[in-house]
């Protein structure tokens, strides 16, 4: 999906934006993606993409098929396929799918499916896959329209595993409060993040509390695993005292998780 005139205004501009992103990192296509996450050793049960693998391996991926929405530069295609998977890559940027198809060509890594399609529309047939592996992807989509299409692409008894960046409404009315938004949040971003601007496009910000209700409503017993207090907030995210510290205190009460964490990780079945 090339063609600007089939994009709402959203779309555009991630498009945009991603192709002159793309064209800054054409060196990733001879980058090799770190495969520590898929490979035996320690866990980091405190890191919550760490944990969405912990569930995606869980789930016995070898032979299923699997779609990765947003694939970006094919960093989670590529790590998904290494455990056996038939993984289906889809990305609004042909930018991002040329660099993400020529990565895995690079590292000898065949049979992943690319796609240009934005997650909203995508042309996969109804009940097709095993599993759906989001990963920091909902935030710059239109998350009912994206979750009809997981719910149509999906078989019964399928699998979803959400990593996503999430703040509760309330906390977000702190965070832009004049305080911490002018002076406060300014002064710390840089500490925080290595960056004085943290997110990618003018559109992107994290899922709230009534979006996430969205995710678990299309899953029979979604499980929720919460993480990210002070990181990310008062230090660098995934300090690992830090991080267990956090997912420790933020799942001991999940309502306090609910209100207080800035990261969700959901995993559940789709409900057909």
């Amino acid at each position: 999906m090339d063609d600007l005139d089939d994009m709402d205004e959203r779309q555009r501009r991630e498009f945009e934006y991603h192709r002159a992103f793309a064209a800054r990192h054409r060196d990733k296509s001879e980058t090799p993606v770190d495969l520590d996450v898929v490979s035996p050793g320690p866990r980091r049960r405190w890191n919550a993409y760490w944990s969405s693998y912990d569930a995606i391996m869980a789930l016995s991926v070898a032979g299923k098929k699997v779609l990765v929405p947003g694939c970006g530069f094919g960093e989670d295609a590529i790590r998904v396929a290494t455990l056996g998977a038939d993984v289906y890559a889809a990305d609004l940027s042909p930018d991002l799918i040329a660099i993400a198809r020529a990565r895995a060509e690079r590292m000898g890594i065949a049979g992943i499916h690319f796609d240009v399609m934005p997650a909203e529309r995508m042309t996969y047939d109804e009940n097709f896959f095993d599993l759906v592996y989001f990963n920091d992807i909902l935030h710059h989509v239109d998350i009912p329209r994206t979750l009809a299409e997981v719910r149509r692409v999906l078989r019964a008894g399928g699998s979803v595993v959400a990593n996503e960046l999430y703040t509760h409404s309330l906390s977000q009315k702190i965070r832009e409060s004049r305080l911490v938004s002018r002076v406060l949040y300014r002064r710390m971003v840089p500490f925080i993040y290595g960056t004085s601007n943290p997110y990618i496009t003018e559109d992107e910000r994290k899922i709230n509390e009534r979006e996430l209700a969205m995710i678990e409503g299309i899953l029979l017993a979604p499980v929720c695993e919460y993480f990210l207090l002070l990181g990310g907030r008062l230090v660098p995210p995934y300090w690992p005292r830090v991080g267990a510290f956090d997912h420790a205190m933020l799942n001991l009460i999940p309502s306090l998780g609910r209100l207080l964490a800035g990261r969700v990780l959901v995993v559940g079945t789709v409900r057909k």
